[in-house]
């Protein structure tokens, strides 16, 4: 079974966790985490699961317990199979109500042509209506495995006492699962798709260029570049102050109503870019600055914006580690992803050390003359084409 390549039934199984075990119903279950005044909950990307639970520190013992137990003694009912497929159509109808969260799924979609990482997180209708329990149990069966699993702990818990908690509830995870798992990798292919929608006021865009993964040694130079684009939408003021050009050009003279970078990153591949969401007349002049700022990166690089975005990262970063949700899932990702934690010293570092010679050096390694992901929705017809925009990937002035 290749990996990336059942996750709707990673979405429902997750569902399903909460649904009851062989040793809770799932009243019992509920009743057991309201009593602790905990919370427990899971999420999914489209590499990674995560069950976590909040819980006071006095109950950390037993929060790991139920934690194993919904992991290794769930019941897929038949019944609640069937029953729940309403639940994650709804979802899926909530998130097609979202134009970001539709235009970033299209721009996997166009990005990953043909690969598994180009399809959206719930799946398409009939893989959800398909579904049975039996995939479900196939799904876990083959991929909860203890190589892949990581257990992370934060807050009021020690180191030992989580490594004893998590030896005596998860010592039995199988090392190997039902089926083999094969990675399957991701191929990039430059390409776009434009879902034109006059009526809407505005036309959404995602344009990105291809990156490495999170192991890639540009991978915290990317990171900064993302700071230095900068979010802005027109109902802050003040955009057009800003120190980042494109954000200052897009608010004076009203280019855009929202702009902001992104740097989504996988085990082997990587998307940055910009999103942007602007009136029909306006598209020509944004999408010329916004791939004019891109391209700019490969030939200079302005050192107090860079400053500035270096100090900001800190500061976000410094904040983050302050909850110990959010700490859990960085060092989860980190594990998975390194192999360890990176201490935030070292991750303070290494942000620092990004100077306007690695911004240019992965700027020129991934981004300079390179076809281009776009997705866009909306009243797109003043955009140019494709061939025309990939000739903004360089400049002939230099």
């Amino acid at each position: 079974m290749k990996l990336r390549k059942t996750m709707a039934w990673r979405i429902s199984s997750n569902t399903f966790f909460f649904k009851g075990t062989k040793n809770r119903s799932q009243h019992d279950l509920e009743i057991e985490i309201e009593n602790m005044g905990g919370h427990l909950n899971a999420y999914t990307s489209r590499e990674q699961t995560v069950f976590f639970a909040r819980v006071f520190k006095n109950d950390a013992g037993k929060a790991l317990e139920i934690l194993s137990d919904i992991l290794q003694n769930s019941e897929f009912d038949p019944r609640q199979v069937e029953a729940e497929k309403g639940t994650i159509l709804r979802e899926m109808q909530e998130v097609e109500g979202q134009i970001e969260e539709v235009v970033f799924d299209k721009l996997h979609e166009t990005a990953y042509r043909g690969c598994s990482l180009g399809r959206t997180i719930l799946g398409p209708t009939e893989n959800i209506q398909g579904m049975t329990d039996s995939m479900i149990r196939d799904y876990v069966d083959t991929h909860y495995t203890a190589p892949r699993m990581v257990v992370v702990g934060a807050g009021a818990i020690e180191h030992e006492a989580l490594v004893k908690l998590a030896d005596t509830h998860f010592g039995n995870v199988p090392t190997e699962g039902k089926k083999p798992v094969t990675f399957e990798k991701a191929v990039y292919t430059g390409s776009e798709i434009r879902w034109r929608v006059d009526d809407m006021p505005a036309a959404h865009i995602a344009y990105a260029l291809p990156i490495g993964g999170w192991t890639d040694a540009d991978t915290f130079p990317f990171m900064v570049m993302q700071a230095m684009i900068g979010n802005w939408e027109e109902s802050i003021p003040g955009g057009q102050y800003s120190r980042s050009p494109l954000l200052s050009k897009s608010a004076d003279l009203r280019m855009a109503k929202k702009i902001s970078g992104f740097c989504t990153q996988y085990s082997d591949t990587g998307l940055f870019g910009i999103y942007a969401v602007g009136e029909a007349q306006a598209l020509d002049d944004l999408m010329f600055n916004v791939q004019g700022f891109v391209t700019d990166f490969s030939y200079q690089v302005d050192e107090e914006l860079l400053e500035q975005a270096k100090k900001q990262m800190i500061i976000q970063y410094l904040g983050i580690c302050d909850g110990s949700t959010q700490v859990c899932e960085e060092v989860g990702r980190q594990v998975l992803s390194y192999g360890r934690r990176m201490h935030p010293v070292e991750v303070v570092a290494r942000i620092q050390a990004v100077d306007s010679n690695a911004i240019m050096a992965a700027a020129n390694k991934f981004l300079y003359d390179q076809c281009h992901a776009l997705a866009s929705i909306g009243p797109t017809h003043e955009m140019k084409d494709y061939v025309q925009m990939r000739r903004a990937t360089y400049r002939l002035d230099c």
